[in-house]
């Protein structure tokens, strides 16, 4: 899997969410349960993952709406 956003922004990652679903691809945050666990602060960050086969389709619809994402790795 790769990794497209870290961040503790809980909007950002449901908007992202909405926009890979629109495009088709299918997404997994990580580190969720843990953000929970250090009591919903928003100190840890979670990750949107995404299949290596999906990568330039996400980071295409991505890209479209705006959303800054860190440079592609390798």
């Amino acid at each position: 899997m790769i990794e497209l956003l870290r961040t503790n922004d809980a909007v950002l990652i449901s908007y992202v969410q909405a926009l890979l679903a629109d495009a088709g691809v299918e997404a997994v945050v990580l580190d969720q349960h843990t953000s929970n666990l250090e009591g919903s602060i928003g100190a840890l960050p979670r990750r949107i993952m995404v299949l290596e086969e999906d990568e330039a389709a996400a980071r295409g619809a991505l890209t479209e709406a705006g959303v800054e994402m860190p440079a592609k790795r390798g």
